[in-house]
């Protein structure tokens, strides 16, 4: 067996590349063929954790975990070979078949290309050779042409699986036809010939007000406009990157009874694990960035962090620390997750140099303690003894995972004091005696239909229902033509 291949390359990030190969794993699953997706390198804080052949756990960007899901695959560490994991503006972490790689996160960007494309070329291959259709997507722009000689994840990629190529413009920015003629005007000839369709997403308005740009792009390139795909609002599909709110009207379920304030860091990790509560009934969901933005909440969550001491340091400045500690001192709701759970504590130490040392905010006598070895898991809890504001939970199955270099326990001194944090998952969830603070190491939370059902009383919209709509869409707008082989 080997699969034959189709990619999704963009203008630029954010034109839907994620969304639209999310759609075609599950329209191509649909048709009866065994499908895997594959995005050579992905740049993010957002990821899952999947099993690895090996029979441990690795990570993978999110959008290739729901990739998996949408094509009924089991999510696997070849899918996305390789991670960068942002730390700060000139720095990431490199993981390779899910594994953090020390040696290549010191090397400069160039420098990775040659030693990581064998690796990204076997992953590839081994998937081609286990699958019938691979839906495989591209980074940022394949005509970033600064970057093209150590390009592992664009039209090298294309060339080495023989991939029918679909090119996506983001047209509600404005320009998209420039945006897709200028892509294919830097391209070399033998690259050229791999884009078979251009597709315009994001679109507003009437498809009949396009005539004749798409007819006199097709002249001067030779490929067709395949499809014109509508701005899909609240489409289930959690963000791969940025920030996202509940949108026009605020509340996706009518009125507001739930205000929720995600505290928004700049090395935000894992934001994706929100997506559950921006699509709950009665919940307005928005992202904080300083202390005018947590008024008038009933939640504050703080969320994981790829750089927990920066990201700390950060939120101080802003004076959301202040703030935090008056909103639980009203006995408001604070929620902290993984990196937002240590930054809940009373100090963080670093004798490694992973993350950083400084004093925490204070609201859960804990401290956290930064080792080399990363906590890599999948992770099936109960919530036990859970009093006060998160009471609901009590006695809740969780299914979630584990990404942290961080060991948190009691801290000693206040502990001897009498003053501890009550443990309602051994080493992994705590809350304050008041019981309106509350700790978890486990991301996922709000994927688990029992903590919706408990803490709001209803269900998120789920992404089966997300995947089907999507596929339901490749037949709408799609001349689907273009995509069987």
């Amino acid at each position: 067996m080997t699969a034959r291949c189709i990619m999704v390359l963009g203008t630029s990030s954010g034109a839907g590349k994620s969304w639209l190969a999310t759609a075609l794993c599950r329209w191509y699953a649909r048709q009866g063929y065994k499908v895997a997706p594959f995005k050579a390198q992905n740049m993010s804080n957002n990821a899952r954790v999947v099993a690895t052949p090996e029979g441990g756990y690795g990570e993978i960007g999110s959008a290739q975990y729901f990739q998996a899901l949408a094509a009924r695959a089991v999510p696997d560490v070849r899918m996305n070979p390789l991670l960068l994991k942002p730390e700060a503006d000139t720095k990431s972490q490199v993981v390779l078949l899910g594994q953090v790689d020390r040696e290549l996160s010191a090397l400069p960007w160039r420098g990775r290309s040659q030693r990581v494309w064998p690796r990204i070329a076997q992953a590839l291959d081994e998937l081609r050779a286990e699958h019938d259709i691979v839906v495989i997507e591209g980074a940022g722009s394949p005509a970033e042409i600064n970057l093209s000689a150590s390009d592992v994840v664009n039209l090298r990629v294309a060339r080495h699986a023989d991939a029918r190529c679909l090119l996506v413009a983001d047209i509600d920015r404005g320009g998209a036809f420039a945006h897709l003629y200028g892509t294919w005007a830097l391209l070399p000839d033998d690259e050229r010939a791999l884009i078979h369709g251009f597709v315009l997403n994001k679109f507003r308005g009437d498809p009949d007000l396009l005539a004749p740009a798409p007819e006199m792009l097709q002249k001067r390139t030779g490929v067709p406009v395949v499809a014109t795909i509508p701005m899909q609002y609240h489409h289930g599909l959690p963000e791969e990157d940025g920030v996202y709110d509940s949108g026009p009207g605020g509340s996706r379920g009518g009125a507001v009874h739930t205000r929720v304030a995600v505290v928004a860091f700049p090395r935000i990790s894992n934001l994706d694990e929100f997506a559950p509560l921006a699509s709950a009934g009665g919940v307005h969901l928005s992202w904080a960035r300083n202390p005018a933005q947590l008024e008038g909440c009933d939640w504050v969550i703080l969320p994981g962090s790829k750089a927990t001491a920066a990201d700390l340091a950060w939120l101080r400045a802003q004076g959301l620390d202040d703030a935090i500690a008056r909103h639980a001192a009203r006995g408001g709701r604070v929620l902290g997750v993984c990196g937002g759970l240590q930054m809940l504590g009373e100090a963080l130490i670093d004798t490694v140099g992973v993350d950083g040392n400084g004093p925490g905010l204070g609201l859960l006598p804990l401290v956290t303690s930064f080792e080399e070895k990363k906590t890599v898991r999948s992770t099936r809890a109960r919530f036990a003894g859970v009093q006060g504001a998160w009471q609901a939970l009590s006695g809740v199955e969780v299914l979630g995972y584990e990404i942290h270099h961080g060991q948190t326990a009691q801290h000693p001194a206040m502990a001897a004091k009498g003053d501890v944090a009550r443990e309602l998952i051994p080493g992994l969830a705590w809350q304050n005696p008041a019981g309106n603070v509350l700790g978890v190491y486990l991301h996922g939370l709000f994927e688990n239909a029992g903590v919706l059902r408990a803490l709001l009383g209803g269900d998120a919209q789920t992404l089966e229902a997300a995947f089907e709509r999507m596929a339901d869409g490749v037949e709408q707008w799609f001349d689907t033509r273009i995509l069987k082989f």
